[in-house]
């Protein structure tokens, strides 16, 4: 995953405040919820030696995502008076933290965006023509009996149900799970339920360009319960280029997305949590051939942070849960990051101080150009919970 979203957190000089907060909506009174858990966040930065500025834009900044529903969460960032970056969060965090310091608590944002799989939902289901009277955006238009007939696939496969109803397909795109809470526009097109075998055939050039313009590794397409001959019409219509990306759910009526959540997020949760991306899984294929040959200079603690020193990681990996807490020395570099301060002096840093290790990580990630691969530990368990894919070998010593 790359990690460029994080470029705004250092690009500002000065100390930074990093607030995480539970902003889920699912409770009786969440205002008045959010504003506690805010007023302690306050109070801490505050102890820490956070300015007034920095306090009131960051209170600016909480609560901006009440239309998202359910459970989720916010991260906000602020240098200097100003509001570097704020995102919503797909998991509300365990505990709320505040830090105001040298260097931006952006780890467990990273974690959260992992693993950025880019997708295209795909739902299909049956209503009564017109029989909703609903508003729909983008409806294709519906072809005549004259357009049907002269389709050869048409009437092939006779639909099931009674006249007059119509097919509704629903597509989203987005990338997995951040759009869990910050859903891309839905685009709806509706076919008659006796065209579809032609509808199904436009349709699949839509999917196949939302596929094309965002990289998508997943169409996940769903189908109303009962409607899978409408769903396999689809599917059977797709490119081959997409035959291995396509995965199929069927679930029982439509699913109604929440306001601020993903369409069919329940089914795309149980078909993609747990994935990596494409680029993920090369990463992660070639580094454990690399700790096949030699672990000790890609696993662990000392192994990676030597690697980062000298800007030859490509891919930081890091098991969830994460790095055991602790702190390690750094100075103004990205790179300037060792397990003492007299290591760091070697290094011809003009400072040093401590700092909380994931900080540090992540800051060299993303200073020295190196992505992030994201694995639970019962799946792949590291040595000090990272490792790292190394760019080039390390010079044999003399």
């Amino acid at each position: 995953m790359r990690l460029s979203f994080l470029d705004p957190l250092y690009a500002a000089e000065g100390r930074v405040a990093s607030v995480y907060l539970d902003t889920s909506r699912d409770t009786g009174d969440p205002d008045r919820a959010i504003g506690l858990r805010w007023g302690h966040a306050r109070e801490e930065l505050r102890a820490q030696g956070a300015d007034a500025a920095t306090l009131s834009a960051l209170a600016a900044g909480v609560g901006t995502d009440r239309d998202v529903a359910g459970r989720h969460g916010q991260a906000l960032f602020c240098v200097d008076g100003d509001l570097a970056l704020t995102e919503e969060l797909p998991r509300p965090p365990g505990r709320g933290t505040a830090r105001f310091s040298a260097l931006p608590d952006a780890m467990p944002l990273a974690v959260q965006h992992a693993p950025d799989l880019p997708y295209v939902a795909v739902s299909i289901d049956r209503r009564p023509a017109g029989g909703l009277g609903e508003a729909v955006e983008g409806d294709e238009g519906q072809e005549g009996d004259e357009a049907a007939a002269q389709d050869p696939e048409a009437g092939r496969t006779a639909a099931p149900g009674r006249g007059g109803d119509e097919i509704v397909v629903r597509l989203q795109t987005g990338r997995w799970p951040m759009s869990r809470v910050a859903p891309w526009p839905v685009t709806t097109r509706r076919c008659p339920v006796e065209e579809w075998q032609r509808g199904a055939a436009r349709l699949a050039g839509v999917v196949n360009r939302a596929a094309d313009d965002t990289g998508a590794q997943a169409v996940v397409v769903r189908a109303q319960e009962g409607e899978g001959w409408a769903q396999g019409v689809l599917v059977n219509r797709l490119p081959p280029k997409l035959a291995g990306r396509v995965l199929t759910v069927e679930g029982g009526d439509r699913p109604v997305a929440a306001p601020g959540r993903a369409l069919m997020e329940e089914d795309l949760a149980a078909v993609l949590d747990g994935r990596l991306n494409e680029r993920d899984l090369l990463h992660l294929d070639r580094y454990l051939a690399q700790r096949a040959r030699d672990p000790s200079s890609c696993e662990g603690m000392t192994a990676v942070v030597a690697a980062l020193q000298r800007g030859q990681v490509e891919a930081l990996v890091v098991n969830v849960p994460g790095v055991a807490p602790q702190r390690l020395w750094g100075g103004p570099r990205p790179t300037h990051i060792a397990r003492s301060e007299e290591e760091l002096w070697v290094f011809g840093a003009p400072s040093a101080r401590q700092e909380p290790v994931e900080s540090l990580l992540i800051r060299a990630a993303v200073g020295t150009g190196a992505e992030l691969v994201v694995v639970d530990r019962d799946e792949l368990a590291l040595e000090d919970g990272i490792g790292a894919l190394l760019r080039y070998a390390a010079p044999a010593a003399a």
